[in-house]
């Protein structure tokens, strides 16, 4: 598509000049007339029109042609029938030297016959030189000097060298040029063919080259490169995107002034299938005591290389079954050497496992201007534009950059547990490497991949400094964040992200997950020490994840659940554990009534739950409007478990919680007081009187003991019932429990509007050791009521927290019953 706007643009370049007189289209004949012996050949014949026009004819000899030849030695006068015959023809020009039967004309080559002299047509000039094997022929190109070009590509002025070599009888194309490029000389053998193509309305009348003898190369030819400056140039193998000849030797010399650096880059390349040999790139470099440094096709190239160099591609012998195809397409940058080019960066990580560092260039927007190139060298060498270094082992690198903002640095690590009874007691630190971080290149992400086996360990990320959740309302600030995902193959769960400088203590999580590190500013380097998390292995529980927040007392924490933008997963539960200090009030808000979700199966419900109280309420997040501003005097939960819901209408849920200092309200204090009082002077009047009574009863003698009396009452004296009715009618054993079925059965009804029955028989009390859990949510279905997080001992790396009391949970079933639900003894009657 660029070649033909460009073609499209050159026509009416060309008609623009001839309108403005530039060209002036020779309305009458043209004479061509050839020397004899001079070896030339000119052919006049159709072209390839753009587009449908009316037929044109060539007049010679009062005859209609369509194509016309002049051999050497002939005259020839023609005009043509149309006035625009540079749409209809082209005119080639081709000189055969033969440096086998005679001398070779060397020297600058002329353009014959002049351009002056010939149609306005799109003209192209072949010179087809033949010479012996042991001849070598060098084409010299004057300033500008060639650019090569790749299939497809076009010259902005038109005019192209198209250069071809032999090998016997078989023609090899070495590659199109333009002019204004690093080519200064190609050296041949066997023979060389040059052909000039210019434009009709290109007015040049000189070659731009001359040919000079030389003796053998011994290879297919040697492409001379010259760079004055900063630069770069795109080279080809000969018959590129064709194969390259098989078992062929060719050779790219590059002149590079001393006080710059040049890097080479494979852009692309293909390998034959080889049966002998092996196909490879040849180095010799000034000053290497390894020279020629050979390397693979796939091998990282040379860079930072000072002064002159050459590159050879050597070929192989082919499979000739299977034969594959050689093809090979480079870049040489050539620029200033950087102040630390020459300084040499140690990065061990050798005490390192599992774990790679990748140095890159940033994506940026590509400009027509020359831009120097970004190299990371290993061992000042190897350089490439990017740059990958393992665990295990030291490595030297350094840069070759005009500017190290282009460069950024990702690093990647796994910390996996594969026997979970050694994994409990061994905390692990995720912290960013020293030698890492004193590299010159900004980092950008360092991930943590935290694996464990399924359904025996969780994970818990305890920070150096508690972490504010990223929110709408309250953005994080600093110059890194952690985001922490889920890691679990198909899992689509995004925790959040998380940066120093909040509220939340602890983060909790159920299976697999990758924490990243991620900076946004260059001010890093002066932020690391805040940066620090520790990842324990502690028992498995059930929660998708668990945060542990100590609310600030001087603003307001604002909190959301996972996968805040997509929703939360399908049947996915998760809680906060929020601490209020003794001498404060929580205020826990709902930014919005209600949550959005539709459930498709299954309920959605909400549990708020005080820890010391045990007290809770239950919302069902699908019917129910969230709960209004509530106050909280002690540690509380908030629990939330999904659905499945409905595409679209997922499940998100956004609070905040805010911190008051508790005040004592005076008219309390002054009730308390005087019912205190009250209550003493009645306990004085009870003592008094019980006194008085044992008083009397003592000077009364009643019969002796031994000695049947009918007439005393043998029962001890007792105070007159305050209930009339007896222990049978009164019911005052039955115990005042409220069955949750009655308080909540609008949460247990199924999409038709009956009743879900849960399959609870007996309470069955808990069996290990009680410890900070979340609430269960209420039994629905077939789901039996469970003690959550009941683990053999209690979690590792989880703070005490005063408030924070242990508790088991147990939903009532719907059958009538006298056993209470957290204590297995009945208490003991009074005898009547």
């Amino acid at each position: 598509m660029g070649g033909q706007r460009r073609g499209v643009a050159l026509a009416l370049l060309g008609v623009l000049l001839l309108g403005a007189g530039r060209l002036p289209r020779r309305a009458e004949a043209s004479e061509i007339a050839l020397p004899q012996g001079s070896g030339i050949t000119v052919f006049i014949k159709p072209g390839t029109p753009a587009l449908p026009v009316k037929p044109c004819y060539i007049i010679n000899s009062k005859r209609h042609k369509t194509t016309l030849t002049i051999k050497s030695g002939e005259k020839e006068i023609f005009s043509f029938s149309c006035q625009d015959p540079e749409n209809h023809f082209v005119i080639d020009i081709q000189k055969n030297i033969d440096c086998m039967a005679g001398p070779c004309p060397f020297g600058e080559v002329q353009l014959q016959p002049s351009t002056s002299t010939l149609p306005t047509l799109n003209r192209t000039f072949i010179w087809d030189v033949r010479a012996h094997k042991s001849i070598g022929l060098e084409l010299q190109f004057a300033l500008p000097r060639l650019r090569q070009i790749g299939p497809g590509e076009s010259c902005p002025d038109g005019v192209t060298h198209s250069i071809s070599g032999r090998i016997d009888a078989t023609a090899v194309k070495i590659g199109t040029f333009c002019s204004n490029g690093t080519v200064s000389r190609i050296k041949m053998q066997e023979g060389v063919k040059m052909a000039l193509h210019l434009p009709w309305f290109h007015n040049r009348n000189i070659s731009g080259f001359s040919i000079a003898n030389r003796s053998s190369i011994k290879r297919l030819c040697i492409i001379e490169s010259v760079f004055e400056g900063e630069g770069s140039a795109t080279l080809m193998s000969a018959n590129y995107p064709d194969g390259f000849p098989e078992d062929e030797l060719m050779t790219w010399q590059f002149v590079i002034p001393a006080h710059l650096r040049a890097s080479v880059s494979f852009l692309r390349f293909n390998v034959s299938n080889c049966e002998k040999k092996e196909e490879r790139v040849e180095y010799y470099i000034p000053g290497s005591t390894t020279n020629p440094e050979v390397f693979r096709l796939q091998d990282k190239q040379p860079g930072n290389m000072a002064g002159n160099f050459n590159l050879s591609l050597q070929g192989c012998d082919q499979d000739a079954q299977n034969p594959g195809i050689l093809r090979l397409q480079f870049q040489v940058l050539v620029q200033h050497p950087q102040n630390e080019s020459n300084k040499i960066y140690l990065v061990d990580l050798s005490n390192e496992q599992a774990m790679s560092l990748t140095i890159e260039p940033r994506p940026i927007k590509l400009s027509r201007k020359f831009v120097p190139g970004c190299f990371v060298c290993l061992e000042s060498r190897t350089c490439s534009t990017n740059l990958t270094l393992t665990a295990g082992s030291k490595h030297k690198i350094s840069f070759l950059c005009d500017n190290l903002t282009r460069l950024w640095m990702n690093a990647e690590k796994t910390i996996s547990c594969l026997d979970h009874r050694n994994c409990r007691r061994r905390p692990h630190s995720l912290q960013v490497p020293v030698d890492i971080l004193q590299l010159p290149v900004q980092l950008h992400d360092f991930s943590w991949k935290l694996l464990v086996p399924k359904d025996k360990l969780s994970l818990a990320l305890v920070p150096s400094q508690k972490l504010q959740q990223h929110t709408q309302e309250k953005f994080c600030n600093t110059s890194f964040s952690y985001l922490v995902a889920s890691a679990v193959p198909g899992q689509d769960l995004y925790f959040g992200s998380f940066c120093p400088g909040g509220s939340i203590e602890q983060i909790q999580v159920k299976q697999n997950i990758s924490v990243t590190l991620r900076t946004f500013a260059p001010n890093f380097q002066q932020e690391v020490s805040r940066q620090g998390l520790t990842v324990s292995f502690i028992p498995y529980f059930k929660e998708e994840g668990v945060f542990t927040v100590t609310p600030d007392t001087k603003s307001k924490v604002y909190l959301r659940s996972p996968n805040w933008d997509r929703g939360l997963p399908s049947l996915t539960s998760v809680s906060w554990n929020i601490s209020v200090p003794s001498n404060q009030v929580a205020c826990l808000t709902f930014l919005k009534e209600r949550t959005g979700v539709v459930c498709q199966t299954g309920r959605a419900f909400m549990i708020i739950q005080e820890q010391r109280s045990k007290a809770e309420e239950i919302f069902s997040l699908e019917d129910e409007v969230l709960p209004k501003p509530s106050f909280h005097h002690h540690s509380f939960w908030v629990n939330i478990s999904n659905c499945s819901p409905v595409s679209g209408k997922q499940l998100d849920l956004f609070f905040w919680v805010l911190l008051t200092p508790r005040t004592v309200d005076l008219t309390v204090v002054i009730i308390a007081v005087v019912g205190g009082g009250a209550l003493l002077l009645f306990a004085l009047g009870f003592i008094i009187c019980f006194v008085k009574k044992n008083r009397k009863k003592k000077k009364t003698k009643g019969p002796p003991v031994g000695i049947y009396n009918g007439n005393v009452n043998t029962q001890l004296p007792m105070q007159s019932k305050k209930f009339p009715k007896g222990r049978k009618d009164s019911e005052s054993h039955v115990y005042a429990v409220i069955d949750d079925t009655m308080v909540y059965g609008h949460l247990l009804q199924d999409s038709n509007g009956s009743f879900l029955q849960p399959e609870v028989d007996t309470y069955r009390p808990f069996q290990g050791p009680t410890g900070d859990c979340p609430p269960s949510p209420p039994a629905i279905c077939s789901r039996a009521p469970t003690v959550k997080l009941a683990t053999d001992e209690p979690p590792l790396g989880i703070p005490a927290e005063s408030e924070s009391e242990p508790y088991t949970f147990s939903h009532p079933n719907n059958r009538d019953t006298d056993i209470p639900l957290l204590d297995t003894h009945e208490p003991e009657e009074p005898t009547e």
